[in-house]
């Protein structure tokens, strides 16, 4: 009964999905994997990570397609991806608009009854999106990052779990109790985000970033997005893009200005030089600390370092973050690709 009521709560969701973002059975369940362990595919590696620590010791197996590092709004899958992505039994990707290529490939290839689930436009109705300088609403591609804000990397874990609950109903109760593990660890980090931002002045939490990954952490924690210097044809910003950014900083005395890691930009280091702002190259996107098996190679690992880096390089006290146990509560065994 259990089971039967989750499947028609997942075909629901997915009906009224198809209604505010256009989207045909998203994350629908028809039929449970018989005889062997699930098959799952996955694109970036924070939603790996996320899937992962679902999965545990369930022994189904995760494997991801999008190496980390890389610019997953311009990646094309390679062919080899084709045999993944065939043999899957469920595929998750984060959908707004963030994996297209991965998706057709997907599409062309699965069987009828694997299951595609886009958790980013299953868990946010069309009226909450957010569009921005990266993300124009002419464009039609809303911005994507919903997994920076932990909330709703929570609502990403309640898909998840509820997806493998009915793919492999013999396990639930391992996917019960992996994912509230997860979640205890997801609300303590959210806690701790609070408990640092109110170190810091309202009118001090400002971020200008290479890429805007921190649209709706800035809504949910009260901070605000100067602005972000990859356009959205991710194309080198014009000079009056960046005059504009200038002029932003200044005027609203922006204490530090942040570069990716992964994508090193000599024009934040231009900006922080004419403004006086600190130039900090270390956020991470899609990239998790350390190599696949390392302690801090997870989703929460990277969202505590991000965090801590964004506090104090504004000035606050990261004490609350800094002293936090992110560590791993399941076993990861996802595949990443490097």
């Amino acid at each position: 009964m259990a089971a039967l009521a989750s499947l028609v709560i997942l075909a629901s969701c997915a009906s009224a999905q198809e209604e505010s973002a256009g989207t045909e059975q998203n994350c629908l369940v028809t039929a449970p994997v018989e005889g062997r362990a699930p098959r799952i595919v996955s694109t970036v590696a924070p939603i790996t990570s996320l899937i992962a620590q679902v999965v545990g010791d369930s022994g189904a197996t995760v494997t991801g397609v999008v190496p980390e590092g890389t610019n997953s709004h311009t990646f094309e899958p390679p062919p080899s991806a084709a045999q993944v992505l065939e043999s899957a039994d469920v595929v998750f990707m984060n959908g707004l608009v963030l994996e297209e290529p991965t998706k057709d490939l997907a599409q062309d290839n699965v069987g009828e009854q694997t299951v595609i689930c886009e958790l980013g436009t299953q868990v946010l109705p069309r009226d909450q999106w957010v569009f921005d300088f990266s993300f124009p609403e002419e464009g039609g591609k809303p911005n994507p990052h919903l997994w920076t804000n932990p909330p709703m990397a929570k609502s990403y874990a309640e898909v998840i779990r509820d997806v493998l609950v009915q793919v492999d109903p013999e396990n639930a109760s391992t996917y019960e109790s992996n994912f509230a593990a997860l979640v205890g660890v997801i609300d303590d980090l959210d806690a701790a985000m609070k408990t640092a931002t109110e170190t810091i002045p309202v009118e001090r939490r400002l971020l200008l970033t290479y890429h805007d990954a921190y649209a709706y952490f800035a809504r949910h924690y009260d901070w605000t997005v100067v602005g972000a210097i990859q356009p959205s044809s991710f194309d080198e910003p014009t000079p009056k893009d960046i005059a504009n950014l200038v002029e932003q900083v200044r005027e609203k005395s922006v204490p530090a200005v942040f570069g990716s890691e992964v994508f090193p930009s000599s024009v934040l280091e231009q900006i922080g030089n004419e403004t006086g702002a600190r130039y900090i190259d270390v956020l991470r996107d899609d990239d998790l600390p350390g190599k696949p098996g390392d302690p801090d190679h997870s989703w929460q690992a990277l969202m505590r370092f991000n965090f801590v880096t964004m506090i104090d390089a504004l000035g606050g006290d990261s004490t609350s973050l800094r002293g936090l146990d992110v560590s791993l509560r399941s076993v990861d065994r996802a595949e990443y690709p490097q």
